[in-house]
């Protein structure tokens, strides 16, 4: 949509009230459109600067929670994920532990 252009029209001032030329207002910070001699810029303190906010979290944390580690112990290709095709494993070997390292807890299920 295309406006003309305004060269020959008056318009009345929002804040004195006077008439004056069209192309003669300003529009203001509040959408008042004012003859030059009512016309205030918008002050500072109106205005403040953007502070951002102080980051206050890591984005993809990875804190030291104490967790349970699972070991399978026995010799190379015992486990509990072996099968024979579709079908579990059935074969049973018995299990040699031996450890020097402090206290163990094994458990079995």
């Amino acid at each position: 949509m295309s406006f003309a252009v305004g060269k020959h029209s008056q318009a009345i001032c929002d804040r004195c009230g006077q008439q004056y030329d069209y192309l003669d207002l300003r529009k203001e910070w509040n959408g008042l459109l004012v003859c030059p001699e009512c016309y205030e810029s918008k002050h500072p303190q109106l205005d403040p600067p953007y502070h951002a906010p102080d980051p206050e979290a890591l984005k993809n944390p990875r804190p030291d929670v104490p967790q349970a580690v699972v070991v399978f112990v026995g010799a190379p290709g015992d486990s509990s994920f072996e099968s024979n095709g579709m079908q579990p494993s059935t074969e049973i070997r018995k299990l040699l532990i031996a450890t020097k390292l402090g206290n163990v807890t094994v458990s079995t299920s």
